[in-house]
């Protein structure tokens, strides 16, 4: 009895999976594709990184630095590409006594000025690096020396 049923489910089974049997999917229609020249950009000045587009500042080093950055208790720098290349103007307000103008230049490292018959810089840094309170934490920040340093928010 039980080669019957076997004999009997076979052909059912049999129809059932050919019932089941996926439909192929018509193929995609072709496309047309139009081949475009991809622009060139063009090569990076490496001995001026930061430097922008604007005609007016591309042949300074630091251009990009550009603006006013904002020290502690009202302490700043402004710094202004000048017509030289790579020459700046800074305006600073570097202590509770001392505010002036300084021309400054492109270095190795940063902007290079004189101060108080002291020759300076004006690098790179974070907050914490400045030794400032105030400015820990931030990460877009010039630092002149430990305790004076200024930050972008």
């Amino acid at each position: 009895m039980m080669k019957m049923s076997l004999i009997l489910a076979a052909p059912v089974a049999l129809a059932l999976l050919a019932g089941c049997e996926k439909a192929e999917a018509p193929a995609p229609a072709p496309t047309d594709t139009t081949e475009v020249p991809v622009e060139t950009v063009p090569p990076v000045d490496t001995a001026a990184p930061d430097a922008g587009t604007d005609p007016a500042t591309a042949s300074h080093r630091f251009a990009s630095w550009a603006g006013k950055w904002t020290g502690v208790e009202g302490m700043y720098v402004t710094i202004a590409p000048a017509a030289e290349l790579g020459k700046y103007k800074l305006e600073m307000q570097s202590d509770l006594d001392t505010r002036g103008t300084y021309d400054g230049q492109d270095s190795e490292h940063g902007i290079q000025f004189r101060r108080g018959g002291k020759q300076l810089s004006l690098h790179r840094g974070n907050g914490d690096e400045t030794g400032l309170k105030y400015l820990a934490g931030k990460q877009q920040c010039l630092i002149v020396k430990q305790g004076e340093g200024y930050c972008r928010d």
